[in-house]
């Protein structure tokens, strides 16, 4: 498995998909799937149900992982 250049703190721009051309900040890598979390970038609806953190419970929204490929590294 080769090791990908992009890592945590890494500025990117998105090259495909819904969000193409804009950038944003690398959070976390997952390097086994090649996908990483991009801060401001794929966001989708989680349903959560009603627990003693979140009493109203609802659907919100999250920062989804997008594949390595998908991104180019800003300088």
């Amino acid at each position: 498995m080769s090791k990908s250049k992009i890592k945590s703190g890494d500025i990117v721009k998105i090259i495909s998909g819904n969000d193409k051309g804009k950038t944003g900040k690398v959070l976390m890598s997952i390097y086994d799937k090649k996908k990483i979390l991009v801060e401001g970038i794929n966001f989708v609806k989680k349903h959560m149900p009603k627990s003693e953190e979140n009493p109203q419970g609802g659907v919100f929204d999250r920062e989804a992982p997008i594949s390595i490929s998908n991104v180019k590294k800003v300088k």
